[in-house]
Order: C-alpha cells, then sequence, then structure tokens
C-alpha cells in the first residue's frame, strides 16, 4: 500500500512550488512589461525630442532667413532695416557695379546741376568795403587804382506781421430801414479776428508734410512765423482747409479723374489709429487674403490702412482711410468707373476686381525681392533658379524700354517667346527642387514661389504685352512711405476722421503740386472757396 499522506504532503509542496513558480513568472512578466513600456516611452520621447530637434532647426533657419532681410529683398522699410543693413547694401552694390576706367567719380560731363543761379535783377544791391590790404605783401592799398568787380548774392526771405483790417459799409434802405453791410472776403467773419493764409499753410504743411504734432507745431510757427498761435488752432486750421475741399467736392472729382485713367497703382499700408473701436465683422468671402509679403504670418486685415491709388507718372494721387484691409474695402478704394490696368503688389485682395477692369501688373520689383530672400536659402546652387527670374524679368524690363525708346507699342514676338520659356524652365526647376523641403510654417519659400509665379505669370508678364503699364508699383509706394513716416515721427492718428483728414490733405497737396500748384497758393484757394481740382476727363 502507498503511503498516502506522504503522497498528499508531495503534491501540496510541489503545488506550492508551482504557485511560487507562476507568481515568479507573472512578476517578471509584469517587470517585462513595464520595462518594454518604459523602453517604448522612452523611444517615443527620443523621437519626440527628435522632432522637436528638427522643428527647432527650421525655426531658427526661418529667423535667421528673417533676420538677414532688408528692403532688397522683402517690404521691410529702410527704417525698420538691421543695423548695418545699409552698409551692407552699399557695398554689395559696389561689388556688383562695374565702372568704366575712364569715368570718374561724381557727376559727368553734360550733367544738369541743381546749384543756385545768379539773380540778373536783385532786389537791392550793396557795395561791400575795399580791401585794405594786400593778400599777397600786406601792403596798404589806400590811393591803390581800383581793379574789375566781383559779386557775391544771397537769398533770403523776410517775415513781416501785417495785419489788415476791412471796412464793412452799410446801407440802409429806403424803403424797410434795413441795414445792409458788405461781406467780408471769404474765409474772413465780421467783428472777428482770423490768421491769414500764410498762417493757416505752414499749420497745415507741418502738420501733414513735417509729420509734426500740433502742439510742437504752434511752437515752430511762434519761433519761425513771430505768431504765437495755440496746438488748438493749428489742428482747427487743419480741420478747415479738409472741410473746404470736402465741401468744394474735391474727393468726387479725384475719383472721376482717376475712373478715367488708361492704368492706375495701388498700394496699402497698416496704420495704427488711437481709436480701438473694433472694425465691423467682415461676411465669409470678404476676409482678407494673404500677403505674401506679410512678415512673420500676421494677418493684418482688420487693421486700419491707408490706400494709395494714384497714376503712373504720379499726377494724381488719391489717398483713403480705410477702416480694414478686408478686399472688399480695397475695392471700394478703387474707382468705381475704372475699367483699365491696375499695377499692385501681389496682394490677392485685387483679384476679385478682375471681373470689371482689364487686367492686373504684378511688382515685379516685389517678385524679385522674393526671389533675393529664397536664393539665400540653399542648400548650394538649388535656389539658383531664384536668380533667373531675376535675370529674366531684369531683360524684360530692358527689352521694353528698349522697344520704346524705338518707337515700337509691342515687343518682339520672339524675344517675348524666348523670356517666357526660360521664366517657365525656372519656375517648374524652383517647384520641383523644393516641393518636399520641410520648413517651419508649411510650404518651403521657394515651393511658394514657384506656386505663386505659375498661377500669376500673365500677370507678372503684362508690361511685356501694354506698354501703359509700368513694371513695378514704385509710384504707388512712394505714397505709402508718407503714412509710415508720419507713425514714425507721431506715433498714429487719434481715429478714422482724423486719419481721413490727414489723407484728403495729402492727396490735394500733392496733386496740385504735380501740376504746377504751390502749397500756399493751393491752400489760399482750398479757404477762399476756389481749391485747386484736377483736370475733368476728356470726353471721347
Amino acid at each position: 500500500m502507498s503511503d498516502e499522506p506522504g503522497e498528499q504532503s508531495l503534491v501540496l509542496r510541489l503545488r506550492a512550488v508551482i504557485r511560487a513558480k507562476d507568481e515568479q513568472i507573472a512578476s517578471l512578466t509584469a517587470s517585462l512589461e513595464t520595462a518594454v513600456a518604459r523602453l517604448n516611452a522612452a523611444a517615443g520621447e527620443v523621437r519626440a525630442a527628435r522632432e522637436r530637434e528638427r522643428r527647432l532647426e527650421l525655426r531658427v533657419a526661418e529667423l535667421e532667413r528673417r533676420l538677414s532681410m532688408d528692403s532688397t529683398d522683402s517690404g521691410t522699410p529702410s527704417s525698420k532695416e538691421r543695423i548695418g543693413a545699409k552698409e551692407a547694401r552699399k557695398a554689395r552694390q559696389q561689388s556688383e557695379r562695374e565702372r568704366s576706367k575712364d569715368r570718374k567719380r561724381g557727376g559727368q560731363p553734360g550733367h544738369q546741376g541743381k546749384g543756385l543761379e545768379r539773380e540778373p535783377d536783385p532786389d537791392e544791391r550793396k557795395p561791400a568795403p575795399p580791401p585794405a590790404e594786400c593778400r599777397g605783401c600786406h601792403a596798404s592799398l589806400d590811393g591803390a587804382e581800383p581793379a574789375g568787380p566781383r559779386w557775391a548774392q544771397v537769398i533770403d526771405v523776410q517775415i513781416l506781421r501785417k495785419v489788415t483790417e476791412w471796412a464793412l459799409p452799410g446801407l440802409s434802405c429806403p424803403g424797410c430801414g434795413t441795414v445792409t453791410f458788405a461781406a467780408p472776403p471769404p474765409g474772413l467773419h465780421a467783428g472777428a479776428v482770423c490768421y491769414g493764409p500764410v498762417l493757416n499753410a505752414a499749420a497745415v504743411l507741418l502738420s501733414c508734410y513735417g509729420n509734426v504734432p500740433a502742439e510742437r507745431s504752434a511752437q515752430l510757427i511762434g519761433m519761425l512765423l513771430g505768431e504765437g498761435v495755440s496746438p488748438g488752432w493749428v489742428d482747427k486750421a487743419v480741420a478747415r482747409v479738409s472741410a473746404r475741399l470736402q465741401k468744394a467736392g474735391f474727393d468726387e472729382a479725384m475719383t472721376a479723374a482717376l475712373a478715367a485713367e488708361d492704368v492706375l497703382a495701388a498700394d496699402e499700408t497698416p496704420v495704427n489709429v488711437l481709436d480701438k473701436t473694433p472694425v465691423p465683422a467682415a461676411a465669409p468671402d470678404e476676409e482678407g487674403e494673404a500677403d505674401p509679403e506679410e512678415k512673420d504670418g500676421e494677418r493684418a486685415a482688420g487693421a486700419p490702412h491707408v490706400l494709395i491709388v494714384t497714376t503712373p507718372d504720379g499726377r494724381l494721387r488719391l489717398m483713403l482711410a480705410l477702416g480694414s484691409r478686408r478686399k472688399g474695402s480695397v475695392g471700394a478704394g478703387i474707382p468705381a468707373g475704372f475699367a483699365g490696368h491696375l499695377m499692385t503688389d501681389g496682394y490677392t485682395g485685387y483679384q476679385h476686381l478682375l471681373d470689371r477692369i482689364a487686367g492686373i501688373q504684378q511688382c515685379c520689383q516685389h517678385v524679385i525681392r522674393r526671389a533675393r530672400a529664397v536664393m539665400r536659402l540653399g542648400p548650394g546652387g538649388v535656389q539658383n533658379w531664384a536668380g533667373d527670374i531675376i535675370t529674366i524679368l531684369g531683360e524684360a524690363h530692358s527689352a521694353v524700354a528698349d522697344a520704346r525708346a524705338r518707337g515700337s507699342t509691342a515687343l518682339d514676338q520672339h524675344v517675348l517667346d524666348d523670356l517666357r520659356e526660360r521664366y517657365d524652365t525656372a519656375v517648374t526647376a524652383g517647384r520641383i527642387h523644393n516641393r518636399l523641403r520641410d520648413w517651419d510654417t508649411g510650404n518651403h519659400p521657394g515651393y511658394s514661389l514657384a506656386c505663386w509665379l505659375r498661377d500669376y505669370k500673365e500677370q507678372v508678364f503684362l508690361f511685356t504685352r501694354d506698354f501703359a503699364a509700368d513694371w513695378t508699383t514704385n509710384v504707388a509706394e512712394r505714397g505709402a512711405k508718407a503714412a509710415k513716416r508720419h507713425q514714425a515721427v507721431s506715433g498714429y492718428w487719434h481715429s478714422l476722421p482724423t486719419l481721413a483728414r490727414w489723407c484728403r490733405l495729402r492727396s490735394y497737396l500733392d496733386s496740385a503740386a504735380a501740376h504746377g500748384t504751390t502749397a500756399l497758393d493751393a491752400i489760399r484757394g482750398a479757404l477762399t472757396g476756389k481749391p485747386w481740382l484736377p483736370p475733368l476727363p476728356a470726353i471721347s
């Protein structure tokens, strides 16, 4: 017989051993799973760290690209360039410029200088005392024989305070006895004292052209003209001239004159307005489109802007205050009756105007700036296609200039076909080389530029088909610089109405000056109710 208690005891011990081994296996399995999880977590952290490092490298590359930008490869104004950018640009331009060996520095023979010329009929002649001693041997010149005289002329102005009082006679009606007095000249008020057109012109020019705040304008007028005016009067003088222009229909006359033009240039720039009244939300189809030159990815569509609409030769310049940069606001600033070609800077908010205008010319200088920025990205010669774009546009501009000089109205078709074919080849290379390149904010700038050049090719080359359109919008950008300079000095405008007032006065003075009317005559005419107005468009 078997020893049943012994067998049972052995079975129990075996079972205990098995349970212990199972527990050890379970513990080891749990530990292994924990270790695997930790390894997986560590591997995920490593992958995340590598991804962060890659993104940071891209971000650093983007920041370095932005830091190296200046006015030659972006829309950055020269006033905001980094320290040393101007010197570096001059050095680069001098190294790229080829100077003829037989050409001296300075003005060349035949160059018309801008020095002062002698007035043949001066207002006053004065003799200077004769010299007392010889400049050679220092001997006394008493009793010396006179020699041929020389002359010296000085041009200056004389500021005189002049007070004019107008007598306003009254006549009594023999029938009813009512006394009727003579009306004062325009701009004057019976029984009141006011400042004349010269002081009003000083206030307007200091505020609008000098970008001087009202308080400092009053101080300058007192120091220069000897008349102590108040800051409040300076502001009222500006508002008075603006109101007279608005009443005389200056805005409508400018709009009508611009609408009759065949080609216009437009540009817009954001401005600081102190009044924080929010701009009404735009409808879904009026959202501000992205600008290819927007800096740091900012979207400033809802911020106040100044819109500049001008003729290519600068004869007429209209500046408008916009509550936002949305396409509806920008489009409303372009005269409704305009049906010609519009030169713009790449902002897509103008594209919806194509259903009522003949076409759009993209600013080639903006394209060149973007191409220069891409060229600096590398690596190696990968981005040389952007340099080819710059060369092609430069050759196209030269070809159009030569054709104009010959009196031609169109570019040779073979020349144009060659330029367009080389353009397509360069754009294709840019898309292929940059399509899969990573970038911090999405698509590589080279790929974005190449796609843009492909989509807007006809608008880039418009100036080669219609010689009336220029290849740049520099004439409109010069108007934008006025608003930027005002901000650099004064910092802001108080409200949209004060911005609109500034825009109206700048438009009036700029356009009047382009037609030969001095600022003093233009302001005097506005005060007397006879302002300068643009010529009426010819009726065909």
